[in-house]
């Protein structure tokens, strides 16, 4: 069955390589070599290169390849009222590789007011002749990655007026989107799959945090952020266990989570992360209910070798026995750049990933 409103049979998480011409701008930028006005330039020449590749492809929903951001989630919440990034010891460490030792934390009370991100999108609108979709960081990547140690006392002494504001600072957010037309709005949600690993969540007992109770807390804070949403407004959240330069953070299947995820959140569909055995079976699926989405991420983005068509088919049957076949749809596990240094495969080798999840999505639910 065809699908004409998002998320599509063939879908996408968002980012795309970094061409080398801007990667090159963006190191000249940063030694000053060449201005802000300049490097806008390029970004939008990549930008507008960028969408007409996604629709040549043959995708529905086009996003700017987040060509404009460092990191998935720095550059959106740096440009938050009231927060700051900062240069630690060490950065966070994926299995094989660490981040740059960028952090974030609060210097002032959380606001949302004219932030870029805004124009981000109405240049996709205006270049785009498919649906645009704007992808942004769930806002739990402001307490996750740094806890307490991020929001000072003096500012929040008690944790819920600080989940409160974030709460109504996304609010704000998601009306400025809404405002500028946009109709699909995807969160980033890394941390309630890695509240599915028990390494990761030792490491929050360690810092004082209760694993048991933060996905609630998670909930409430998505629900807040999200609802002042026009109605006509499609929200979908995409699940991760890390991904930076092919390497990841976590491992463990959805069951922790999942009630909580699929009938406690009130997004309308979910992209999740099912390319290696790292993120379980489809059983948590069970949870779905009917009026919901679930984009299976069967294409790993991780490496250029391409998928067997009849393996991803035969794990696409495998997900309907848990939710029928006219709720699921097909992407990538992640993207293929969630921070500007890119996954360890080719621009081609990328196009090809997009075409297979196209014409996979072809032959199973019909064109």
């Amino acid at each position: 069955m065809h699908k004409i409103n998002p998320p599509f049979r063939a879908e996408h998480v968002g980012s795309f390589l970094r061409p080398q011409e801007l990667k090159d701008a963006r190191a000249k930028h940063e030694a000053g070599a060449i201005d802000d006005a300049e490097l806008k330039t390029i970004e939008d020449k990549a930008i507008e290169r960028v969408i007409r590749l996604q629709e040549e492809n043959g995708l529905q929903s086009i996003t700017d390849g987040e060509f404009r951001r460092a990191f998935w989630h720095y550059d959106f919440l740096q440009a938050l009222k009231g927060v700051e990034t900062y240069y630690a010891d060490q950065g966070i460490q994926f299995k094989g590789a660490a981040l740059k030792p960028i952090m974030l934390r609060v210097k002032e009370k959380l606001d949302f007011a004219d932030h870029p991100m805004v124009e981000h999108y109405r240049f996709v609108q205006a270049h785009a002749t498919k649906m645009p979709k704007m992808t942004i960081p769930s806002p739990t990547a402001l307490h996750f990655r740094f806890g307490r140690k991020a929001v000072p006392e003096a500012i929040y002494p008690k944790m819920e007026d600080f989940y409160r504001d974030l709460g109504a600072a996304y609010a704000k957010a998601v009306r400025a989107f809404a405002d500028a037309g946009c109709k699909y709005l995807q969160l980033d949600e890394v941390y309630l799959a890695y509240l599915c690993d028990p390494e990761q969540r030792e490491g929050l007992r360690q810092r004082g945090e209760d694993p048991e109770t933060l996905p609630k807390t998670y909930a409430k804070l998505i629900n807040d952020s999200i609802a002042q949403a026009p109605a006509d407004m499609l929200i979908g959240m995409h699940l991760c266990r890390g991904n930076f330069r092919s390497t990841y953070v976590a491992s463990g299947g959805y069951e922790p989570v999942a009630e909580i995820l699929f009938n406690d959140i009130n997004v309308h569909a979910y992209f999740m992360e099912f390319d290696t055995e790292r993120a379980g079976g489809f059983e948590p699926l069970r949870f779905v209910p009917k009026n919901k989405t679930v984009v299976l991420g069967l294409i790993t983005s991780k490496t250029g070798k391409l998928e067997s068509k009849d393996e991803i088919k035969r794990r696409i049957d495998e997900a309907a026995k848990f939710v029928p076949m006219e709720q699921l749809c097909l992407s990538p596990q992640c993207g293929f750049s969630s921070t500007e240094e890119g996954n360890l495969l080719t621009e081609d080798e990328q196009w090809k990933k997009v075409r297979l999840v196209r014409e996979i999505a072809d032959e199973v639910w019909g064109k």
